[in-house]
């Protein structure tokens, strides 16, 4: 119970119980309150090398395909996401990469992925107790991964921005190499509303005399990047120049949406100078643990979910979706988010459940409902009152052959396969 009710504690401060979302102390624009607090606990991050990994989308999937490169060359290695999806400890990980050989696909999963314990946890947050009471759910949580991994002796970290880059708390190290995936309109509250905005603000991880490698070209963006690059000079690469489309048959990570994400770790690890282990790239999640990417929960009917939540994200989902004779479509959104923007992409021809995720940043299912019928009166609509009573409307709806997606939100997908939902088997 005291791992619980210290969560808790720092969960008061986390977006997803913050009606307008990152606000308060949910987040803070600025780094200098996670620069003191860095210097409080002695600058952990630099008893080891880091690669830092900043994007609107795929910054997960590549931040993860690196930590399984890296492990199958014998390191032990320290990776940090976000979100998590059932337990907050999934952030904060090692990958130890002597324990065990290449998993096969009969291997248990997560074997050689240890989350932070509990009792880490608890040790962490008493020890600094008064130093984190003014700071934000991402300083604490941030400062607390760079303690752990320098506890656990880690030889590499791979650290995921939370938010933007230039203003995000993970921007107090200097890693081997600073990464940014694709770039696409999210969080234009906070990060600007054009794509050249936002990369600005991804760019600002680029640091003095470190390596920098953006995943491709694109007219509106390409001119923020190099001249940030050439501002604090840092040597620019783009991935889609340095590398090849590429096929790795059997990947646990199934996503089509997932090559760019391969070249992109492809080509960081080749600026660094390692060979890419094509066969740790394809048992990425079962390495690393990550979860809820185009994640197949069960066959017949075949259920996937998806953390994708943005229109550049959902677009990409929804064209392989369209592919799928037979589509039944869970799902929820929160209210921030370009519903305007998103409808036109949803498939014609699927069933969609709608439901929102127990989250006050929630779009309410009747308002979810109203909109959608009235941007998109040709989709076949109906609501549950949760999201685990929309997937299991969606599996009695069902047949051997039906496709169901839960997506939409990580909150929907949070819930469909928490254990308490009890909807799928571990």
């Amino acid at each position: 119970m005291q791992y619980e009710k210290k969560i808790e504690e720092i969960f008061e401060r986390h977006p997803s119980v913050q009606v307008n979302g990152f606000s308060g102390r949910a987040y803070k624009a600025g780094i200098d309150g996670m620069l003191a607090f860095d210097a409080t606990l002695g600058h952990p991050w630099k008893s080891f090398r880091c690669i830092h990994v900043a994007g609107t989308n795929g910054k997960g999937s590549v931040s993860s395909m690196l930590a399984a490169v890296l492990a199958s060359r014998g390191l032990r290695v320290g990776l940090y996401t976000s979100p998590h999806l059932v337990d907050f400890r999934e952030r904060i990980k090692v990958i130890d990469g002597s324990e065990s050989p290449h998993p096969t696909d009969n291997d248990c999963h997560f074997e050689r992925s240890r989350e932070i314990s509990k009792d880490d946890v608890i040790e962490f947050l008493e020890k600094y107790e008064k130093e984190t009471e003014e700071l934000s759910f991402f300083e604490i949580t941030t400062g607390m991964a760079f303690w752990w991994f320098e506890k656990e002796k880690v030889d590499v970290a791979v650290i995921e921005v939370g938010l933007g880059g230039r203003l995000d708390s993970t921007n107090v190290i200097t890693p081997e190499l600073s990464v940014v995936t694709s770039i696409g309109l999210d969080h234009c509250s906070m990060l600007g509303d054009t794509r050249a905005e936002i990369a600005y603000e991804k760019a600002g991880i680029f640091k003095p005399g470190v390596p920098a490698l953006v995943w491709g070209h694109d007219t509106e963006t390409d001119s923020v990047f190099i001249r940030h690059a050439s501002k604090v000079g840092a040597k620019l690469y783009f991935a889609d120049e340095l590398v090849e489309p590429v096929h790795i048959d059997g990947m646990d990570l199934r996503g089509e949406y997932q090559d760019a994400n391969v070249r992109t770790a492809i080509a960081a690890l080749r600026v660094l100078g390692i060979e890419p282990d094509l066969e740790a790239i394809r048992h990425t999640a079962a390495i690393t643990g990550l979860r809820g990417r185009w994640e197949v929960l069960r066959t017949r009917p075949t259920v996937i979910c998806d953390i994708g939540h943005n229109p550049p994200a959902l677009a990409q989902n929804f064209r392989q979706l369209e592919k799928m004779p037979d589509l039944i479509i869970v799902y929820g959104i929160m209210a921030d988010k370009a519903l305007d923007d998103i409808a036109p992409l949803m498939p014609f021809g699927a069933r969609y459940i709608l439901c929102a995720p127990d989250s006050p940043r929630s779009m309410p299912v009747d308002i979810l409902h109203q909109r959608l019928a009235a941007l998109r009166p040709d989709l076949h609509l109906q609501t549950a009152p949760s999201v685990a009573d929309a997937v299991r409307l969606a599996l009695t709806l069902s047949t051997p052959d039906t496709t169901i997606y839960i997506g939409g939100s990580t909150f929907v997908v949070s819930e469909a396969i928490a254990p308490q939902s009890r909807i799928f088997p571990d």
